[in-house]
């Protein structure tokens, strides 16, 4: 066990969007055990680790409507047309915004790409509650996001532990690198790395350069936020990223296929870890 300095909840954005959050999951709570049931019932879905370790960089194409950030970015987009055209343009995985007040996200879209695509899906959303992991197994999602910030130390293995359980796997996104050595101590065998701070909403492009070469590499390492070029996805493949995140740009794309093709294909370069 390594020694951290005490947890304190999040702040700013992220602060915000958590508090809803936990309306949200509070609301799905009279659905538990309906829900467990139609997670024990649902296949198991392809795997999400599996799919990101190629030859070459992969691409997780996001689906996504708005952010806080930006704003609105594609505010009629479908979920499904976009996906499948992803898919077509060579994205690993799909990653499905499902909160629905900052980022224009559903369940609905997630459940209408996953039966839409082959390749893994990510419902991607701020999860803080065992309740919520149980309904992305029940909507057939691959995986779904751990924001490592948004969980205090406890929540963050009793999330872990509950997706294990479930057959589900997760994403730990990590901004620093305390929160790295937090993901590593619950077992982390997916880690993202995110430019941006959520609280604040700056991007500092460096933090997955200094981070991506402290990961080991039996774990699957993603770069997220501010890779919009292939430029970018060259610049973390150097430093061993076995996977980008990529929404606003490819969201915004007239041919999205396209603008996913234009980013693949970049040849990984391995972790001495």
């Amino acid at each position: 066990m390594q020694a951290f300095s005490a947890w304190t909840p999040p702040t700013g954005t992220l602060g915000g969007i958590v508090a809803e959050a936990g309306e949200r999951a509070a609301a799905l709570k009279p659905r538990e055990a309906e829900l467990a049931r139609e997670a024990s019932a649902s296949a198991r879905a392809p795997s999400f680790a599996a799919a990101l370790k190629g030859t070459t960089v992969s691409v997780i194409a996001e689906v996504k409507r708005r952010s806080p950030s930006k704003g609105w970015i594609r505010a009629a987009i479908s979920a499904v047309e976009h996906a499948r055209e992803y898919e077509s343009g060579g994205a690993a995985a799909i990653s499905v915004l499902t909160e629905p007040v900052h980022f224009g996200g559903s369940t609905a879209d997630l459940v209408a790409v996953r039966k839409a695509v082959a390749v893994p899906v990510l419902k991607k959303d701020f999860h803080i509650d065992p309740v919520q992991l149980i309904e992305a197994r029940a909507l057939g999602a691959s995986a779904a996001l751990l924001i490592v910030r948004a969980l205090s130390p406890a929540a963050l293995r009793l999330m872990t532990n509950t997706a294990s359980d479930l057959e589900l796997e997760v994403l730990l996104e990590v901004r620093d690198e305390e929160e790295l050595g937090r993901a590593l101590d619950v077992g982390a065998r997916i880690i993202g790395i995110n430019n941006r701070n959520l609280e604040t909403l700056a991007i500092d492009p460096t933090t997955s350069e200094r981070l991506l070469r402290l990961i080991p590499s039996s774990i699957v390492a993603i770069a997220e936020s501010g890779v919009s070029r292939r430029e970018d996805v060259e610049r973390v493949a150097l430093c061993g990223a076995d996977a980008v995140l990529v929404g606003s740009v490819i969201s915004a794309a007239v041919n999205p296929a396209a603008a996913v093709r234009e980013l693949s294909g970049v040849e990984r370069a391995a972790r001495a870890r």
